[in-house]
């Protein structure tokens, strides 16, 4: 292919992963997945190596694509499946996020596959949105190892029962899982279409280009890297059972146009559940590292080629099957940014608000069970070229948040403030942005889990500006810590405070 056919064929297959993700918005029952937009969607070639993405979710993408060949090589295809997995150890991220993958097939030649992955509010906790503060991987909810959903064209009755069957919501659930399978039939159909148009040996020529093409324009980009040495740390303010200031640690090590991005030193894995798998690590600093590539950039595996990770085994960062969130994450960009920081200071933003926030809530109401999740956005770190934006959903979260008036028709809740934190952002020549207020009235008695991060260590600024001001969560104007679980009365009043991000440059009185 020239260039011209190259972009087009780029365009091309990005469009069937947006496709995708609007038949699975459209078509999804939960507001989680329907209104917030938690899920996303990719293409992988026939040995799982990621092809195209959309712009989703950077945990859910870099993960599947960290992870995704161990996957497939697993499991024995054949045309009309469609496969079910939510393990974060087999290259999952949390286990609410559940993904399904389906074999794209020509008559007998096995070309690639599609997949979208969905948090679920529900997947089988005994805490209500699937969040607990947790010990151990069986207490977060239902393990899916890859297992077959749809074999042959046909639904498998008897597992999908299964995972209901676990939920609280089964009927919701049983509409998410359907908008899941639409959305990967309508990924396969387009691609039938376009190699219809290419045949399949252009196909896989054109792919190989593409990532040819991807690897180019990352070692351009990281050519402006200087080549060295450097070395960054932070903390992870607890784990939720009273082990606190758990270091993250990183050593980025570029020369010869190969990044070796090394993880030792950090905290080994915790009772609490802020582990993660290394799958996870490596979309942070996947994120990282793309956003200093140009825009045209392929979302293909060519793009993370020069990228190697390396966490070591039972560390935070490479748990080994124990309790995990995708919480930790956050705190992966903070010190890649942190580290990459040294080599190219006017280019690396201050840190942003850290953490996605999370809270999980919900009861049984008469005959009904309600799950309710969000992320709760904060303030963007502030660069050379600009303030921090306010309010916003910063680094390997992409949602939206859950419209009031979707809370409050759903649920037995009520918001009764949300506004941005004025002043929370750091102060510097570029001030970081402002984190923002939710508080909810509850309705009926409800079940409460808040997993949230930079309560206690504060987003850190750059170049001379402040750090921005740490998050805060209330319970009827009294102080909750950072990761609590709680059951909150008719009338009372929850209110989280979200950080603000990092500020940029040294003021001049």
């Amino acid at each position: 292919m020239d260039a011209i056919e190259l972009s087009i064929f780029a365009s091309r297959i990005e469009a069937v992963c947006d496709e995708m993700g609007a038949v699975l918005q459209r078509t999804a029952f939960s507001p989680n997945i329907r209104d917030r937009l938690d899920f996303s969607c990719a293409v992988f070639d026939a040995a799982g190596e990621l092809s195209a993405q959309a712009a989703h979710i950077p945990v859910h993408l870099g993960s599947m694509a960290y992870a995704m060949r161990g996957i497939v090589s697993g499991v024995h295809w054949q045309s009309g499946d469609q496969v079910i997995v939510n393990d974060p150890f087999l290259g999952g991220t949390h286990l609410p996020d559940v993904t399904v993958i389906a074999p794209l097939f020509i008559g007998e030649q096995l070309l690639g596959f599609v997949a979208n992955r969905a948090h679920h509010a529900d997947i089988g906790a005994e805490t209500p949105g699937s969040m607990p503060i947790s010990r151990s991987l069986d207490e977060e909810g239902l393990v899916i190892p890859p297992t077959h959903l749809v074999r042959a064209g046909k639904l498998v009755e008897a597992e999908l029962a299964r995972i209901l069957g676990s939920t609280r919501n089964p009927d919701e659930g049983r509409g998410d899982f359907a908008a899941q399978l639409s959305a990967n039939r309508t990924g396969l159909l387009r691609l039938h279409e376009l190699i219809g148009d290419l045949g399949a040996d252009l196909w896989s020529e054109a792919l190989a280009e593409l990532n040819d093409y991807a690897e180019r324009l990352a070692l351009e980009a990281l050519s402006k890297v200087p080549e060295g040495e450097y070395r960054f740390a932070d903390v992870m303010d607890d784990d939720g059972l009273g082990n606190i200031d758990l270091p993250v640690c990183v050593r980025v090590r570029v020369a010869h146009g190969q990044v070796d991005v090394d993880f030792s030193g950090t905290s080994t894995q915790t009772p609490g559940n802020i582990n993660c798998p290394v799958s996870v690590a490596a979309a942070g600093v996947y994120y990282a590292f793309r956003c200093l590539m140009p825009a045209q950039t392929p979302a293909c595996a060519g793009s993370f080629r020069p990228i190697r990770v390396f966490a070591p085994q039972g560390c935070l960062l490479n748990a080994t099957r124990a309790a995990g969130n995708v919480e930790t994450s956050t705190r992966v960009v903070d010190v890649v940014l942190g580290a990459l920081a040294q080599a190219l200071p006017e280019a690396i933003p201050a840190a942003s608000h850290g953490s996605m926030n999370n809270l999980a809530m919900g009861a049984r109401v008469g005959t009904r069970q309600w799950d309710y999740y969000e992320t709760i956005g904060g303030g963007m770190g502030a660069g050379r070229t600009g303030g921090g934006l306010s309010g916003v959903q910063t680094h390997m979260t992409n949602t939206l948040n859950t419209p009031i008036e979707v809370i409050e028709s759903r649920f037995p809740l009520r918001v009764s403030r949300y506004a941005l934190r004025t002043d929370s952002g750091g102060v510097g020549q570029r001030c970081g942005g402002d984190g923002l207020i939710r508080e909810f009235e509850f309705l009926a008695p409800t079940h409460v889990t808040l997993l949230t991060e930079r309560r206690r260590q504060q987003p850190w600024g750059l170049a001379g500006g402040r750090p921005g001001a740490v998050g805060v969560n209330l319970l009827n104007g009294k102080p909750l810590a950072g990761k609590a679980s709680l059951t909150a009365q008719v009338g009372e009043r929850l209110t989280v405070m979200t950080p603000g991000g990092g500020g940029w440059g040294a003021v001049v009185d």
